[in-house]
């Protein structure tokens, strides 16, 4: 019994941990609790809603970009319809060393798709207004996702800041990932696929009929092929039909002997009775 109570601090330790670990991957957005769900559209539409579906392999993510000016290093940290950096309702933030608070350049709860054949254009809006650019309107978040085949997930970059405008100023991300990119169709016809089954059918009846000869029925040589006998019995039938159809000499038979004529046996043989009569 002293055993058993001496352990019980112990599991409550290793459970409390796991607890806290829990915890902390769910505040960085390891764990994605609605996916795509979380983002909120500007206007909800079954379009922009199934665009957002393609990226549903990106969300719950955090991508972080460092762009190194003369002054100031800024980072960036994108999520798809999640808190990036832990910041509540941010779809992108902007960290510098002078600030204590991140910079929201815009919010999943306002938010735009646009999709491609190949490409997802994400737009977040209402992050924080600016202090003197662009009449202080809200920063706006755009992030081009395009097709890579090759990256399940690429590298998040900058591209600009256009904020010397009055109006309509924004960021602009790129990212490259195989998720937005259309599903490879198959290339080959019906009758391809036919000619592979019947392939594969084949070889499954010669290599089964081979092991089932030699280890089951112990056969030798030819015999160990499957059904040898009717194979040949179709191979013998099939010579025979090619030989009556293709060949081009006259099918009847020449004579074995020459017969004899009507008139030879019309004939009848003369009676020589001369040795009967007495010398």
């Amino acid at each position: 019994m002293k055993s058993i109570y001496s352990q019980i601090p112990m599991l409550g330790s290793v459970l409390l941990w796991a607890i806290l670990t829990q915890l902390l991957l769910c505040r960085n957005g390891v764990f994605a609790g609605n996916g795509t769900k979380a983002c909120k559209l500007q206007d909800e539409s079954a379009s922009q809603r199934k665009v957002l579906e393609r990226l549903e392999p990106l969300a719950g993510k955090n991508f972080s970009v460092t762009v190194k000016e003369e002054k100031e290093s800024y980072r960036y940290v994108f999520q798809l319809c999640g808190d990036a950096g832990g910041v509540q309702k941010a779809g992108v933030i902007q960290q510098t060393d002078s600030q204590a608070k991140p910079t929201i350049v815009g919010s999943y709860t306002s938010t735009k798709a646009i999709g491609g054949s190949d490409w997802v254009m994400l737009i977040y809006h209402d992050g924080d207004k600016y202090d003197s650019h662009c009449n202080n309107e809200a920063r706006k978040a755009i992030i081009m996702i395009s097709c890579n085949k090759n990256k399940e997930v690429g590298d998040l970059e900058v591209i600009l800041e256009d904020r010397d405008r009055q109006s309509d100023c924004f960021y602009l991300f790129e990212l490259d990932s195989s998720a937005v990119c259309p599903p490879v169709q198959s290339q080959l016809s019906a009758g391809s696929i036919i000619l592979i089954i019947g392939f594969c059918l084949v070889a499954v009846y010669l290599i089964g009929g081979f092991l089932y000869q030699r280890l089951i029925v112990g056969a030798k040589g030819m015999e160990q092929f499957p059904n040898y006998a009717f194979w040949v019995e179709v191979g013998n039938l099939s010579a025979d039909g090619c030989d009556f159809v293709c060949r081009s000499k006259n099918r009847e038979e020449a004579p074995a002997y020459r017969g004899v004529t009507a008139d030879a046996l019309d004939e009848e043989p003369e009676e020589r009775d001369d040795h009967l009569l007495p010398m």
